[in-house]
């Protein structure tokens, strides 16, 4: 078995970050800038959940040379544009989180997530493909490509049992469907040529800066505004959350110390259902707004949506064990700094966005 490559660091390296305009993208960027010395290139799309404020945030309040970061607007989609735009930047990794990750959405419009998701994949690795062949045989050694994908890979689970890497893939909605078939990819070319590929798996993730068609932000600010609080079905689906700073630690250290080839699964082992959720934030907002509780009475039980996974929990422990992460937030103390957050910036929540029921 290939020992873990520990050699590796982010000093002074280009790095690409494709998707650095979403929620999880723009943490990690985030990250980078305030803890590394890298040249950060950010490549995205800039779809309608798109949002550069964090970044900018971040930036304005470090001393960082200008040519530490630059954004690309590219979809991933023009083939041509993305093998020309790798082989000027030259990097040594590569953050591939750039999806449209709306379960709703791919329900309604499921061929934006096939191009998005899978040929945008595919355009991208064979951009790799071609840069990686003409690297120097030490800059291929010291070349990753980190694929980030979903739990939602491997289907349902019933009461019992977690999510391994060994789980067989099982998607239930053109999203999820979407995902594996990207994961398939990176995959295959990680056998087939060689490619220095890595793979997360994470569970859902939640925190500050989340676009606000989200299960926690619409929670919280509906919650905020006296509005209904729609949880679907009976609201004992179950997914193991996981606070987004702790997915962007996991996210560095397996880049940094993960075996190539290798995928590995991110979770914090905190399942809550969707009405544990809900009830947890109204009890949170009773303290904020006194004289609005009970929050709860706002929670509704709405028509669910098709294909609806009953359960996600991941089995963590490979990474764990391999590469020595555990996350430092339970979900009591992530979602205080949450529902706090969405509390003091809820003018980027409805001006910035035009939020949803804010019409």
């Amino acid at each position: 078995m290939e020992s873990i490559n520990s050699s590796l660091k982010l000093d002074k390296q280009t790095v690409i970050v494709t998707g650095g305009a979403g929620f999880i993208g723009g943490a990690l960027i985030s990250f980078l800038l305030e803890h590394t010395d890298c040249k950060i290139v950010n490549i995205d799309k800039l779809g309608y959940a798109s949002d550069l404020t964090r970044i900018n945030t971040t930036l304005k309040g470090l001393n960082i040379s200008k040519n530490r970061y630059k954004f690309i607007q590219l979809d991933l989609f023009d083939k041509n544009e993305v093998l020309l735009t790798i082989n000027q930047i030259q990097p040594d990794f590569i953050f591939h989180l750039a999806a449209e990750s709306h379960v709703d959405n791919s329900i309604k419009s499921p061929e934006i997530f096939l191009q998005s998701n899978v040929v945008g994949t595919f355009n991208l690795l064979e951009a790799v493909k071609t840069y990686w062949y003409d690297l120097s045989n030490n800059k291929k050694a010291n070349f990753r490509f980190l694929h980030i994908s979903t739990d939602e890979v491997f289907g349902s689970l019933e009461h019992n049992g977690f999510f391994t890497e060994d789980s067989p893939y099982d998607p239930r909605s053109p999203y999820s469907a979407s995902k594996a078939a990207s994961d398939h990819f990176v995959k295959a070319y990680f056998h087939t040529y060689g490619i220095p590929i890595l793979i997360t798996n994470c569970s859902n993730n939640y925190g500050p800066w989340q676009y606000p068609e989200k299960l926690i932000p619409v929670i919280i600010l509906n919650g905020l505004k006296h509005l209904d609080i729609p949880i679907y079905g009976d609201g004992e689906y179950i997914r193991d959350w996981i606070f987004v700073d702790d997915h962007i630690n996991a996210l560095i250290k397996v880049l940094l110390n993960g075996r190539v080839g290798n995928s590995y699964c991110i979770g914090a082992t905190e399942e809550h259902t969707n009405n544990d959720i809900a009830e947890s934030i109204c009890s949170m907002l009773d303290l904020i707004n006194p004289n609005d509780k009970p929050h709860t009475r706002l929670i509704k039980n709405i028509v669910d949506r098709p294909g609806h996974d009953r359960r996600y929990a991941i089995d963590s422990s490979k990474i764990r064990t391999e590469i020595g992460w555990q996350p430092k937030y339970n979900f009591q103390e992530g979602i205080k700094k949450t529902v706090s957050w969405y509390y003091e910036n809820q003018k980027w929540c409805y001006q910035v966005h035009s939020l949803i029921h804010n019409n």
